[in-house]
């Protein structure tokens, strides 16, 4: 998985890097077709912002996470793309028990 991080009126310091890499690599224990991370942080008055998106096989998901410290942003805007993803992936597992389907439909 490619992770590209940008700040917007902010230097993205090595320490904020591994923290992110850090949370952001437990999404690919959930789902492994992860193509490519796109992480914003941004700080807006007193408010740290932290936006991403991630294409994964065929669809963007995007999330954003605000909080009154970067570290926390990340941590937040993590739990919500893990969630996505889980999310995303039970809609692509098939449920359906194949014997329970061919007595059905016989």
């Amino acid at each position: 998985m490619q992770v590209t991080i940008q700040g917007h009126h902010l230097e993205v310091t090595e320490a904020m890097r591994d923290h992110a890499n850090a949370k952001f690599e437990r999404l690919t224990r959930h789902f492994d077709h992860l193509h490519e991370l796109s992480i914003f942080l941004s700080i807006e008055k007193l408010l740290h912002k932290a936006e991403a998106t991630i294409h994964v096989s065929g669809k963007q998901l995007h999330a954003d996470a605000v909080a009154t410290d970067m570290y926390s942003a990340i941590d937040a805007l993590a739990d919500k793309l893990t969630a996505q993803v889980r999310k995303h992936k039970e809609k692509l597992t098939n449920h359906h028990n194949d014997e329970v389907r061919a007595a059905r439909y016989e």
